[in-house]
């Protein structure tokens, strides 16, 4: 493998796709679970559960351009990433175990400063692996739409192994008892998940580390050694983020952010109090997001080859993005079967089906443009920051956990939804209001993110004058 090398055999592929099911497995349990575990089974006011992920994200503001800085600045006998990879595997696993199985001890609200802190140790560990981890495809090859291909298989392991984890949590885990009739308030059961999901993290950053291991004497080697000072650091990681192109992918992933949190942190809300689903039901729903993620694998090197990523983004994000909370504002002007019609589960769960592949090739195509500011920036910086601009990518997922849930938690106290009640319980006002505020509020979200991604200046022709400027053409 070469520095203009454009093909990437399927087996790196492979493996450099297989370790993104760490992070998608940690990303399904913060996006899904961990608002109404902590709300409505620990317990813990919405509000402050959304606090500590946003005390959480302002740490993360600071902690990942510097792993991500460190990362393209680190030398050893394994390269700028795999010590990191490597090192990650444990800490990541155990301190993810710890998320679902909080002290006994600590109750309610008590339970705030723990979950700021365990909040802090899962996703600083998590970008330990992942920022150094999915930088690797600007350093595999140079090819606009090769590109595009390895992250397909990136996001397509990331979205299948969070699906999968959430739907053996909901199917055999998260499961009724003798005194729970609902399975989604067994403490229990999440305490089981948080086993079984550290198991498979640690698992998938290994076989990705060691499948890629042989990479490492062809990737980018690290640039002079030279003093590093925080002054240094710093002025370093300005000149590289103050790329316009750069600022227009941030602050569209800062919008939808917002708006894939608000989603995600409600969306067993919507599925249990809104839709009056079952478990069964929802685990089902968990797991057709899989065949989503293979049409998204499909779809995403396609429409690079055929529209480019920029187009290609903005067309299907808008289609994604307006049939999101299409079925929830139908309802609210009854235009979507009662609940427990037959035919009501079937149109959620086709509609689901197709809007996450939709998703799922709008993020690879984002994801393809991240690396492709890499030669951009090297023409007006003279340094590789491959890893600063995924920590950029790292740190706006993790936005979804922080200002998405911070909106959600906002959003159940601003309604007044109960704490810790079944479906029985909650007033159909309460459900109406629901339903109010989700819709509108997401499509006008996911439309302003779309707004600031037509301002991105990369296209094909582009791509190729940067690699031609660099003699890699």
């Amino acid at each position: 493998m070469t520095d203009n090398a454009l093909r990437i055999p399927v087996f790196t592929k492979m493996a450099y796709g297989f370790g993104s099911i760490a992070y998608g497995v940690k990303d399904s349990g913060f996006n899904y679970f961990f608002l109404f575990f902590y709300s409505s089974v620990i317990g813990v006011d919405a509000s402050l559960v959304s606090l500590a992920l946003l005390c959480a994200l302002m740490f993360d503001a600071f902690s990942d351009p510097l792993i991500g800085y460190f990362s393209d600045n680190t030398h050893s006998k394994w390269g700028r990433r795999h010590p990191f990879m490597y090192f990650a595997a444990i800490p990541v696993a155990v301190s993810y175990y710890f998320v679902w199985n909080p002290p006994a001890d600590i109750q309610g609200n008590d339970l705030f400063w723990y979950l700021v802190v365990i909040a802090i140790a899962v996703r600083t560990l998590i970008t330990l692996y992942e920022v150094p981890s999915s930088a690797l495809v600007a350093e595999m090859t140079n090819d606009y739409d090769e590109r595009t291909s390895a992250l397909s298989y990136r996001y397509f392991f990331g979205w299948s192994g969070g699906t999968l984890m959430a739907f053996f949590a909901t199917l055999f885990l998260l499961v009724p008892t003798d005194s729970i009739s609902n399975g989604m308030f067994n403490k229990e059961g999440y305490s089981q998940m948080g086993l079984v999901a550290s198991l498979v993290i640690f698992m998938a950053i290994m076989v990705s580390a060691l499948g890629t291991h042989h990479l490492i004497p062809h990737l980018k080697p690290a640039p002079p050694k030279t003093r590093i000072t925080i002054r240094r650091i710093y002025s370093d990681l300005w000149e590289t983020l103050a790329n316009k192109s750069f600022a227009a992918l941030l602050l569209a992933a800062l919008f939808g952010a917002i708006g894939t949190g608000l989603a995600a942190g409600l969306n067993y809300y919507i599925q249990t109090f809104y839709w009056g689903f079952d478990n069964q039901q929802i685990s089902i729903i968990s797991i057709s997001v899989v065949l989503s993620a293979v049409l998204g694998f499909v779809i995403s090197p396609i429409v690079s080859r055929k529209f480019g990523k920029k187009a290609g983004c903005i067309s299907i994000g808008i289609l994604a993005f307006s049939i999101a909370p299409l079925p929830v504002a139908l309802r609210l002007f009854d235009l979507m079967p009662d609940n427990g019609d037959p035919i009501l589960f079937p149109i959620v769960a086709i509609v689901t089906v197709i809007d996450v592949a939709l998703i799922i090739t709008y993020q690879t195509l984002m994801a393809s443009m991240i690396a492709d500011l890499v030669e951009h920036s090297e023409l007006q910086t003279s340094r590789r920051s491959e890893g600063v601009f995924f920590a950029a990518i790292t740190f706006t997922r993790k936005m979804v956990q922080g200002l998405g849930v911070v909106a959600a938690g906002t959003a159940l106290t601003l309604i007044n939804f109960p704490r810790e009640a079944v479906p029985s319980d909650v007033p159909a006002e309460s459900v109406f209001s629901l339903g109010l505020m989700y819709a509108p509020a997401l499509f006008c979200l996911w439309m302003i993110m779309i707004a600031f991604i037509s301002m991105y200046g990369i296209d094909r022709s582009q791509h190729h004058e940067n690699l031609k400027a660099l003699g890699r053409n």
